[in-house]
């Protein structure tokens, strides 16, 4: 069956809208018809090469539909489901799975090197990320098909595959945020929002957002952040000023640059917590000397897909939806057709907006 698909052809090069064919799925899988997919950074780093990705390609990893086939041996969901995607999804056998670290999976990217399309000349094309979400319809694993209520706006729920999963868990799995703590966000897109939003959650305070551009100071202070400042050359100075001159508890880098890890490092007090959530280029060089590592006795940590697992997190954050403590809703700030990701990428280069949302 045709579908219209937002294709990258060569890493480097604009996406393409073009019709593709989706198979039926096969033993194990589920075919979904989307109804809304987030653009993320992780999507711009697929397409420009900064990530791997084998082309052409269908990228989108964040994404919630309706199911609309299911495959020999499927028990997970069946046809007429709810769900939201799972780009890592867990295989619950291996090392990591059967240590309690699913986010870890050995074979979470597996999906991701395996043709789910075809172009109409008969051309293999790969799912990106293993979900293949900037299309009508994709074909994915019934494991990375997380069913969902149906009184869930679909739209709203999207955000949760990356979003809100990746910057909530960060929070409230990987660094354990407790109340009174003090934290640090540099970086305030989708990622840093949901950050924001999971530390008030988790009691927090203060709450210091760190962004380049003024016009995040809005959005940031709407979404949890207690105080805001402006990245410079006096930003660590200045968390010391609201953290009784120690630095931040917890800091989180949501951006994925050198420049920014340094900082959340630097504005984390001695003992303090760094989580590294932003996905960075494996060209790219950090550097800590072998003093401060030892006398500051922070603790570094990096943050893959916030130490989710969607099978839990997903109803817990859902829980916390319903109870108005997370505002998914918040976190669009712009909505457009398959024909607009590349626009979408442009404001992603140049740091503005919060989430864009592909609406089918």
């Amino acid at each position: 069956m045709a579908v219209r698909a937002a294709v990258l052809r060569a890493q480097g090069e604009p996406l393409e809208v073009v019709d593709i064919e989706v198979p039926d799925p096969g033993p194990g899988q589920v075919r979904v018809r989307l109804v809304a997919a987030g653009v993320c950074h992780s999507d711009l780093s697929l397409a420009d090469g900064t990530l791997r990705q084998p082309v052409p390609a269908v990228l989108g990893h964040e994404g919630a539909g309706v199911v609309v086939a299911v495959g020999d041996g499927v028990t997970r969901v069946a046809p007429g489901d709810h769900v939201v995607l799972n780009w890592a999804p867990p295989c619950r056998e291996c090392w990591f799975c059967e240590t309690g670290e699913p986010y870890l999976c050995a074979h979470a990217a597996d999906a991701a090197g395996v043709p789910h399309a075809t172009l109409l000349d008969g051309t293999p094309v790969y799912p990106g990320l293993g979900t293949g979400a900037f299309a009508e319809e994709t074909i994915v694993s019934e494991r990375a098909a997380v069913r969902i209520p149906e009184e869930i706006p679909l739209a709203q729920a999207a955000v949760l595959g990356c979003a809100v999963l990746t910057g909530a868990g960060a929070v409230l799995n990987t660094a354990g945020v407790r109340a009174g703590q003090s934290v640090v966000v540099v970086g305030v897109g989708g990622v840093g929002l949901s950050v924001l939003q999971a530390a008030r959650v988790a009691g927090a305070g203060p709450i210091i957002a760190i962004d380049q551009h003024a016009e995040k100071e809005e959005p940031a202070r709407a979404h949890g952040a207690t105080d805001f400042l402006l990245s410079s050359g006096g930003t660590v100075k200045a968390v010391r000023g609201l953290t009784d001159g120690r630095g931040a508890d917890v800091s989180f880098e949501c951006v994925g640059l050198p420049v920014t890890i340094r900082m959340a490092w630097s504005a984390s007090r001695r003992g303090g917590h760094v989580v590294v959530v932003g996905v960075g280029s494996a060209m790219q060089m950090v550097e800590f000397s072998a003093l401060e590592l030892y006398f500051f006795g922070r603790t570094l940590t990096g943050c893959q897909y916030g130490s989710s697992d969607p099978d839990v997190d997903v109803p817990r954050l859902l829980d916390l939806i319903a109870d108005g403590r997370l505002d998914v809703a918040g976190l669009v700030t712009d909505e457009i057709g398959l024909g607009g990701i590349e626009d979408a990428f442009d404001r992603l280069r140049a740091g503005k907006g919060g989430r864009t949302l592909v609406r089918f």
